[in-house]
């Protein structure tokens, strides 16, 4: 008999309002509008504060100004004088413009402050759809959830993504496929949200190598844009594992946001397999692929990914703590148990960057 209990709150919520397409974003100033505010502050990443001055510039008298500090992990010395220069400034909505460190950043002034969030994002990683934010305090990155952060407005506009470097637009498009994969097992997902899953990681498995030949492709870059939105989507309804070590990696270590998502997901999926066996089977058909694990392995290998731990300066005398770390912040969402062991032989194989064996797995 089928049974199933979904948390409330933030766990499947989603954005009212999504717009997607090409030049979406010059009508921001209609959204900053429908919100019914006037005050807008446009957070950045440093690197991409060109880019929020040309949507601050579109804003016009709707903006107060721009946040451009937002980095990566989001640390929460960062957050609290965001927050600050909110208050200062008066705002009275944030417009998060980039990937994951400025839509990071702009939930973690919302957290406090409950401002409304227009979100524009720049990269594939799918954050923009959650009221989720890791929050690196004291080199520890900790989930956050509230729907505070959840944006009320997320905008799409696929040709703000042509100028994204091909390693950067992969390793974020990892991400994105994290989110499918690890959502689908965890018990929170909604079972109307997990057929999201499913297409996202076939939008994103499909358009990968089409964007890493032809980065200027612009149809390929909105397959991969709506791959990413459809991950968001399911990262809405929970994550588990893959997440928790990925997460370790990044706020812990410092290794990049994508790339910690990219260089453990094949291994985590091949561990899960078996205690996930039916969600696995049903995403592997979704994706067209014998074994999910495998695949993701193989494309990171076609798109010119690292497949190695010690490619991005992780080495093997901190696997012990990195293992102790993820077993102590899992959230218990996990299919297969978390124990150190588990993730001790997780970051070996991503160490040494060994495929997944299919015969093995089962």
């Amino acid at each position: 008999m089928r049974e199933f209990s979904t948390p409330g709150d933030v766990f499947n919520a989603l954005p009212s309002r999504v717009v997607f397409g090409a030049g979406a974003v010059d009508r921001i100033d209609a959204e900053v509008e429908r919100l019914g505010a006037g005050r807008a502050l446009v957070v950045s990443t440093p690197g991409r504060s060109a880019m929020g001055g040309r949507v601050a510039d579109r804003l016009g008298g709707r903006c107060i100004g721009i946040l451009p500090e937002a980095i990566s992990q989001v640390p929460i010395e960062l957050a609290i004088r965001g927050r600050a220069k909110a208050r200062e400034m008066g705002a009275d909505c944030l417009v998060s413009v980039g990937g994951g460190a400025s839509i990071g950043l702009g939930k973690a002034i919302a957290l406090e402050l409950g401002l409304p969030i227009i979100a524009v994002p720049t990269t594939y990683s799918g954050s923009e759809m959650t009221g989720f934010c890791g929050i690196t305090i004291d080199g520890v990155k900790r989930m956050h959830q509230s729907l505070r952060m959840l944006a009320g407005t997320v905008v799409y506009d696929p040709a703000l993504t042509l100028g994204l470097p091909v390693d950067v637009s992969m390793a974020s498009a990892m991400n994105a496929l994290a989110h499918c994969v690890d959502a689908i097992y965890t018990p929170t997902i909604s079972p109307v949200i997990v057929p999201a899953a499913m297409e996202g990681a076939r939008a994103i498995m499909d358009a990968l190598p089409r964007v890493a030949a032809r980065p200027d492709d612009a149809e390929a870059r909105a397959d991969l844009l709506y791959g990413a939105h459809l991950a968001g989507a399911a990262l809405a309804g929970g994550f588990a594992l893959q997440h928790g070590v990925a997460h370790v990696l990044g706020g812990t270590y410092g290794v990049s946001h994508g790339l910690s998502h990219a260089l453990v997901l094949p291994h985590v999926a091949a561990y899960n397999a078996p205690f996930a066996r039916g969600a696995m089977d049903r995403l592997a058909a979704a994706i067209g692929v014998a074994d999910v694990g495998a695949a993701i392995f193989d494309v990171m290998e076609t798109v010119g990914l690292p497949t190695r731990l010690t490619e991005v300066g992780f080495s093997a005398d901190r696997i012990e703590e990195a293992a102790r770390i993820t077993v102590e912040t899992d959230n218990g969402y996990n299919p297969g148990p978390v124990t150190e062991e588990a993730v001790r032989g997780i970051l070996a194989a991503a160490l040494e960057g060994r495929r997944p064996d299919v015969q093995q797995v089962r």
